[in-house]
């Protein structure tokens, strides 16, 4: 161990905790800050606590994620001959990057000399996951000069190998082989073939390095690491049902390559019946696909006709939905340049991850950030890749207590409310929506839940003949911001609001009234306008009474919610203010 760290340390990252104690707590916010992992410091590019939320099942507010496996935390801490051999491996990229950009002889010992000041300036900082230092590394050879992405000619190329190998008889034959022995019935021996499709094309996308450098094995060799696949992909048997329905694969890909045959599997998983977001990366990281190359090599785009690039990095969640309710397969960039790193994916990428039933992640450098660590995650994970000992595979089961809310599961919540609606209309009775603050003053939530029961129960009282839709009557345990907001979405543009009541300053006072309360200074002057949530819901009730000409707003004005910026991603609380 460190003289510098604390002798307590823990041995696992999920057992990292903020606020234990003092000196490990500035060890590791250090870290945070020298690997530009702290939210607070940069908030623009750094994902939030709720954001990793979406990805990470954290079981303290204190628990901290770390982007690396317990064995590199744990190399970090002693520092040594293990964290050396890391940081060489770093190196020796980085000299293979400066080899290629490098025209002269000249220019390369200056790049060679640049990056050696850097690199030991980085080594003195002691807490730099290796991952991050890769990417600064790669960012400075980068930087020193207009180079473009110096691998695309190489991934084409590759594309160009793989393709032609998929369409040989030799790879053929062995994919297109029956199996010796089936299930007796129909159904069972259609989803054994389906499933003995996907292991074979994933074995070629796990070996897509080692095939375009060194070609196919042997015949032998071959059939033994097929087989091997077939097998072990048994573990996705209770994972991949028979119809797969609307359930949603998310799959990653490696900075070894092999797109092709990942799109090939991909087709095999819409055959099944799987939706499937395929994460790409931003921009050049070597042999890793990008969305460009989905888009302009020649190859990609004759697999992906039927496919949609999405290049929004902030997705919302109904447009999520949206676009895989249209489209079985949809190309998202994960936001990075980088090695898997959940504080710099996009926005767009965590709401990918949060809708899949399954995440499918190939290579062995992700494998060591979702298997190696001690985090637990959100969905289930299935990693693939291969190593001297041929095909691997393994399946990560979700967290016990990660909830999994599809898509139609909150719409089946939201028809709940629309048929209560409907019927109170066929009944004569007048419908009222009250869009309230919820979350948006820290630390208030169950105040401001309180608040609106008494204050609708006083309303429903004083009303005759009218059905108030009060949101708080319908959380269901474990359901998030986008979740809530989707959900009222729906409910909201249903047609079936006759009035869409906004909380007022006067509504708020005679809520504490009404709980003997006097207003504490926190809930002095606020209303509506002070939610996010309530802003975006303003938009939707003016889009709404443009098709429902006799639906009434009340409250403030329309004009008083343009102060406030979009909802949070995954929050129940306000973004922020807008600063003009």
């Amino acid at each position: 161990m460190r003289d510098d760290i604390p002798q307590s340390m823990p041995v696992r990252v999920a057992d990292i905790r903020h606020g234990t104690d003092a000196v490990f707590d500035a060890w590791l916010y250090g870290l945070l800050i020298d690997n530009n992992l702290a939210y607070r410091m940069n908030p623009d590019i750094i994902a939030s606590p709720e954001q990793l939320d979406f990805i990470v099942q954290r079981r303290q507010k204190e628990q901290i994620y770390l982007p690396c496996s317990d064995a590199t935390f744990a190399l970090l801490c002693e520092g040594g001959a293990g964290l050396r051999a890391q940081q060489g491996r770093v190196w020796r990229v980085v000299m293979r990057l400066v080899r290629e950009v490098a025209p002269s002889r000249a220019l390369r010992q200056r790049l060679i000399a640049f990056c050696r000041n850097r690199f030991r300036h980085y080594l003195r900082q002691d807490t730099l996951l290796p991952t991050r230092l890769m990417k600064r590394m790669t960012n400075l050879v980068l930087a020193q000069g207009e180079w473009g992405d110096l691998w695309r000619d190489r991934r084409r190329a590759a594309n160009a190998q793989q393709n032609a190998l998929l369409e040989s008889p030799e790879v053929r034959r062995r994919l297109d082989a029956m199996p010796e022995r089936l299930p007796a019935d129909m159904p069972s021996a259609r989803r054994e073939m389906r499933l003995r499709e996907l292991a074979r094309l994933l074995c070629l996308s796990a070996f897509s390095r080692a095939i375009n450098e060194q070609g196919l094995p042997p015949d032998d060799a071959f059939s033994r690491v097929l087989a091997q696949a077939e097998e072990r992909l048994c573990a996705l048997q209770d994972v991949m049902p028979l119809e797969a329905g609307e359930r949603v694969v998310l799959l990653i890909c490696d900075a070894d390559g092999g797109i092709v045959f990942d799109l090939a599997a991909t087709h095999c998983l819409v055959s099944m019946g799987f939706k499937v977001i395929v994460a790409l990366k931003e921009d050049f990281y070597f042999y890793a696909p990008t969305l460009d190359d989905v888009e302009d090599d020649p190859v990609l785009a004759r697999w992906c006709k039927k496919a949609h690039v999405e290049r929004n990095p902030r997705l919302s969640k109904n447009d999520l939905v949206r676009l895989l309710r249209e489209n079985d397969v949809l190309f998202i960039s994960d936001g990075t340049r980088e090695r898997l790193n959940f504080y710099r994916t996009s926005i767009t990428f965590a709401r990918a991850w949060k809708e899949a039933d399954l995440i499918l992640s190939k290579g062995w450098r992700n494998a060591d950030m979702l298997l190696g660590t001690s985090h637990e995650f959100t969905r289930d994970i299935f990693c693939f890749w291969h190593d001297e000992e041929g095909f691997q595979a393994r399946f990560r089961p979700r967290a016990a207590e990660a909830h999994k809310f599809s898509a139609q599961d909150i719409a089946d919540l939201a028809d709940v409310v629309i048929t209560r609606m409907r019927q109170a209309h066929a009944e004569g009775r007048t419908v009222m929506f009250y869009s309230c603050i919820i979350g948006s003053i820290p630390g208030q939530t169950a105040t401001a839940v309180a608040l609106v029961k008494a204050f609708l129960e006083s309303l429903r009282a004083s009303m005759d003949n009218v059905f108030i839709v009060n949101p708080t009557e319908y959380f269901i345990e474990g359901m998030d911001g986008d979740d809530l907001m989707f959900m009222w979405e729906r409910v909201q543009r249903s047609g079936y609001i006759d009035i869409w009541r906004f909380q007022t300053v006067d509504d708020i006072e005679r809520s504490f009234a009404l709980l003997g309360r006097k207003v504490p200074p926190e809930w002095l002057g606020k209303d509506a306008t002070y939610s996010t949530g309530c802003t975006k819901e303003m938009r939707i009730a003016q889009d709404v009474q443009l098709a429902n000409r006799e639906m009434q707003i009340i409250g403030p004005a329309p004009s008083l919610f343009r102060r406030r910026s979009e909802y949070g991603v995954g929050k129940y609380f306000d973004a922020s203010i807008v600063r003009r």
